[in-house]
């Protein structure tokens, strides 16, 4: 008889933590807000995914050009205060993209300034030419850069310009995104499918294509998983890694693994985990 009663609490125990993990889940699911983050705790940054896209593509191209963080930091602190860093269509007379650059003050196009990369690499070229712009004051390398109507404007987002620069750069997993990945596809109008090829085109139109001078060393496709494995520039990978992450829900991808972690896509995955596989030399991604 004894025996019966403790299968039976046994039973309802296991269907008591079945009903709560089932309920936990629900819960959360309806709770979890879908975003991205650069840093933790009280000093993290909130994203939308297009916030942190242009960020990560930003980076990219800091890393190809071969400038140093100073310029990210200038690049950041101006594209907050210009468009809180989302690649706007319209703006401010013919003002458009990230950093609401006009056409016709010398712009190029404007098909080009809504290209975050092309638009990036636009505005490092411009800031490159003054002299002494590393030792400047962030706002005033901006100022010099785009000539707007208040140059001051550009200093309150100094400070947090040299965060995210960091975040993106050089901390380890400091990047991060979750959501479902269907529904992400879904919200943004793309498969869901794991599309590697146009993800590797657009790497290399940020970072460079291997070999030229930029920020990538090599790309090794392994056909049989669908993966790839990406080899950095000394201080690029986790650039590279955190582009891959910000981009991910455009591309299907699920997986990044580097430098001893792993981000997998998901609602429920805010954070990198560490990952119980070998340590690999370049960025995996899948």
């Amino acid at each position: 008889m004894l025996g019966v009663v403790i299968v039976i609490l046994g039973l309802i125990a296991f269907g008591a933590l079945t009903a709560y993990n089932a309920y936990h889940r629900y819960v959360q699911r309806l709770l979890v807000v879908p975003g991205c983050q650069a840093g933790t705790g009280a000093n993290a940054f909130s994203m939308d995914f297009g916030q942190a896209a242009d960020a990560a593509t930003i980076a990219g191209v800091a890393a190809r050009d071969r400038l140093p963080r100073e310029a990210l930091t200038v690049a950041y602190a101006t594209a907050l205060q210009e468009s809180k860093l989302e690649n706007l269509d319209y703006g401010d007379q013919d003002s458009v993209g990230i950093f609401q650059q006009r056409p016709s003050q010398g712009w190029v196009t404007t098909a080009e300034l809504e290209d975050p990369a092309y638009a990036a690499g636009a505005f490092f070229k411009a800031l490159v030419k003054i002299p002494g712009w590393a030792k400047l004051p962030v706002d005033v390398a901006a100022q010099d850069v785009q000539r707007s109507a208040d140059g001051a404007a550009y200093e309150q987002y100094a400070q947090t310009g040299a965060a995210l620069a960091g975040y993106f750069t050089a901390k380890p997993h400091e990047v991060t995104c979750w959501y479902t990945p269907a529904a992400q596809a879904a919200s943004e109008g793309v498969s869901a499918k794991l599309n590697l090829s146009a993800a590797l085109r657009q790497l290399d139109d940020v970072f460079g294509r291997p070999g030229a001078k930029g920020g990538l060393t090599a790309v090794r496709r392994a056909r049989a998983n669908g993966s790839a494995v990406i080899i950095a520039m000394r201080g690029d990978s986790w650039t590279v890694a955190n582009w891959l992450v910000s981009n991910a829900s455009s591309y299907g991808i699920t997986q990044v693994s580097y430098g001893g972690y792993q981000w997998t896509a998901g609602l429920f995955e805010t954070t990198w985990q560490a990952d119980a596989g070998p340590v690999r030399a370049g960025i995996v991604t899948s």
